[in-house]
C-alpha cells in the first residue's frame, strides 16, 4: 500500500520501489502481490520495472493468467507485438473462465496479430515455399486472386486442368492471405509425398453420386416446393449443398494435418494462421447456427456439417487455446462424434505416413453416411486410362444418350415413385425420355429416317430379352430390346403420329408418363 501511495500520488518511484522490494522480503512467494505491484507500475508507465515483477510472479506461479495478460500489455506498450500476441494466448490458455480477463486477452491477441502483418515478411515465406515445391515437382506454381470462388482459397492441380502449372487462388475478402496460400501449397506438398510413395488418392464424384444425394433429400425437396420455391431454385440449392458437403468431407481431415504442420514448421506464420482460422471458424459457426439457415436446411446434412466443423474447432483450441466449440450449439451426440473423430486424428498424427490422410476421409465419411456421394481411387489407376478405354466409352455412349442431368434425374425418380402403383414398365419410360432427349437434337427429316430404320428392325422382330440391336442413323450404338422398342415408339409418335396405332406396341401409358417426365 505504501508503495502504491508513493508511486501513484507522489510520483516517487524510487521510494515506491523501496516498499515494493520489502514485499519480496516479507512474502517472497506471493505471486499475486508481485503481480499487483507489476500491474501498478504498468499503469504508471514504468514498463521496465513492471516487467521485472511480472516475470518474478510467473516464475513463482506459471498458471496465473493475470500475470501473462499484464506481461502482454507491457509488450504491447513496447511495440513488441510478437511477445504481446504470445503472452495473450498464454493468458487465455490458463484462464478456465470466459470472464473479462479472457475477452481482454482475446482482444489483445487479435490486435497484436493484426499489427504483426506489417512486421512479418509473409511474401518471402510464401515464395520460399513455392521455390521448394517447384523444385520437387518440376512444375511452375502461380498465385492469383479470385472473388468468385466459394471458399477462402483453392488449388487447381496442373494435371486436373490440363495446364503446365499449378494454380493457387485465394479470395481477397479473407484476412491473412499468406496463410491461405501456404495452406493450399501444403495440400500440394502432401500430394507430392503421397505420389512419391505411390499411394496418392483422388476424390472423385460424378452425376450418379449427385443423383444419390439429391434422391436422399426428396422429402426435403417436396417441403421446399410447398414453400413456393421453383424447381430450378431447389435444384441449384441442393447441387450447391452437394458440392459444399463433399468439399467439407474431403478437406476436414486433410486440413487438420495441414494446419498442424504449418503451426509446427512455420512458427512465424502463426499470427496469420490465427486470424485466418478464427475468421473461417466464426464463418462456420454462423453457417451452422443462423436461425434462417437452420430453418431452411436439411437437418441431417446440417448436423454432419456441424460435426466436421467441430473437429476444426477442437484443433484451433489445441493450437491457440481459444474455445469456440460450444458456439456451434452442438448436441451431445454431435459432440461425441466430433471428439471420436478428433481422437482418431491425434492417433494418426503421431506417426503419419504419406497418404494416410485419405484413410481418415474414408473412415469419417462412412461413419457419417456420406460415402455414397463420392469415391476415393488410386491416382495411378485413374490416370492410367488407355486410348482403348476412352474409345470404348465413346462407342458405348457416343451421343451421351444414357446421360441424364442429375437435377432432372432426381425429379424423374420422384415422379416414377408417384406412379409406382400403376401398371407401367419403368425401364421403357426411362428409355423413352432418353429417346426424346436425343430426337430433340436432330432434324425432323432425320427423325423420320430413324423411325423407318426402327420399323425395318421391327419387321424382323424385337425381343425385350435380347440385346445388340443397331440402326444405321445412330452409329456405334447398340440397343437392348426394351430400349429399341422405346425408340421405335417415340420416333413414330413424333414423326408419324397418325401411324402410331398400327405399330401395336403396348406402351401408350408409358409414353404419356414419359412426356410428363420429359417436361419436368
Amino acid at each position: 500500500m505504501m508503495g502504491n501511495i508513493f508511486a501513484k500520488y507522489e510520483d516517487d518511484i524510487d521510494t515506491a520501489m523501496t516498499y515494493y522490494n520489502q514485499v519480496l522480503i516479507v512474502k517472497p512467494n506471493d505471486n499475486i502481490a508481485l503481480n499487483n505491484i507489476g500491474a501498478n507500475l504498468l499503469r504508471l508507465g514504468k514498463t521496465k520495472e513492471a516487467k521485472r515483477y511480472l516475470e518474478k510472479a510467473i516464475k513463482i506461479n506459471s498458471n496465473y493468467p493475470n500475470s501473462f495478460y499484464a506481461l502482454a500489455l507491457v509488450a504491447e506498450s513496447q511495440r513488441n507485438f510478437q511477445e504481446a500476441f504470445q503472452s495473450s494466448l498464454d493468458s487465455i490458455k490458463r484462464n478456465k473462465n470466459k470472464d473479462e480477463l479472457y475477452y481482454n486477452s482475446f482482444r489483445l491477441a487479435v490486435e497484436s496479430a493484426q499489427k504483426l502483418f506489417n512486421k512479418i515478411d509473409g511474401e518471402m515465406m510464401v515464395n520460399s515455399f513455392i521455390a521448394k515445391l517447384e523444385l520437387e515437382c518440376g512444375i511452375d506454381i502461380r498465385i492469383e486472386t479470385s472473388d468468385i470462388i466459394t471458399t477462402a482459397a483453392k488449388i487447381e492441380y496442373a494435371e486436373n486442368y490440363k495446364r503446365n502449372y499449378h494454380l493457387v487462388k485465394y479470395n481477397p475478402k479473407y484476412p491473412a492471405k499468406e496463410h491461405l496460400i501456404m495452406h493450399e501449397l501444403m495440400h500440394l506438398e502432401l500430394v507430392l509425398e503421397a505420389r512419391k510413395a505411390g499411394v496418392n488418392q483422388l476424390f472423385i464424384t460424378n452425376p450418379s453420386f449427385k443423383s444419390n444425394f439429391l434422391y436422399s433429400l426428396k422429402k426435403f425437396s417436396t417441403t421446399l416446393r410447398k414453400k413456393g420455391l421453383s424447381d430450378k431454385n431447389i435444384d441449384d440449392y441442393l447441387e450447391a449443398l452437394f458440392d459444399g458437403m463433399n468439399r467439407q468431407m474431403y478437406n476436414s481431415a486433410i486440413d487438420l494435418f495441414i494446419e498442424d504442420r504449418l503451426y509446427n514448421t512455420y512458427p512465424t506464420l502463426r499470427p496469420f494462421q490465427f486470424l485466418s482460422l478464427l475468421t473461417i471458424i466464426q464463418e462456420g459457426i454462423e453457417a451452422n447456427t443462423n436461425s434462417d439457415v437452420v430453418k431452411n436446411s436439411p437437418s441431417q446434412i446440417l448436423s454432419k456439417s456441424k460435426i466436421l466443423n467441430l473437429i476444426n474447432a477442437f484443433h484451433f483450441k489445441e493450437l491457440y487455446h481459444i474455445d469456440l466449440i460450444l458456439d456451434y450449439k452442438p448436441t451431445k451426440s454431435e459432440m461425441s462424434q466430433a471428439e471420436e473423430f478428433y481422437n482418431e486424428f491425434v492417433e494418426y498424427r503421431s506417426d503419419k505416413k504419406p497418404g494416410e490422410e485419405y484413410e481418415l476421409v474414408q473412415h469419417w465419411s462412412e461413419d457419417l453416411g456420406l460415402d455414397s456421394y463420392f469415391e476415393i481411387v488410386p491416382e495411378e489407376v485413374h490416370r492410367r486410362k488407355t486410348i482403348d478405354q476412352v474409345i470404348t466409352e465413346i462407342e458405348n455412349d457416343p451421343y451421351s444418350l444414357d446421360s441424364i442431368d442429375s437435377s432432372k434425374e432426381i425429379r424423374m425418380k420422384m415422379f416414377l415413385d408417384e406412379h409406382s402403383d400403376k401398371d407401367l414398365n419403368s425401364a421403357v419410360v426411362m428409355y423413352m425420355v432418353s429417346a426424346m432427349t436425343y430426337i430433340e437434337k436432330i432434324s425432323s427429316d432425320k427423325t423420320k429416317l430413324l423411325a423407318f430404320e426402327f420399323a425395318k428392325l421391327g419387321m424382323s422382330g424385337i425381343s425385350p430379352s435380347k440385346d445388340g440391336y443397331i440402326v444405321p442413323s445412330i452409329e456405334g450404338e447398340t440397343f437392348s430390346g426394351y430400349k429399341a422398342l422405346a425408340y421405335y415408339y417415340v420416333s413414330f409418335a413424333i414423326a408419324f403420329p397418325e401411324m402410331l396405332s398400327k405399330l401395336q406396341l403396348p406402351f401408350d401409358k408409358e409414353y404419356e408418363v414419359a412426356k410428363e417426365l420429359y417436361n419436368l
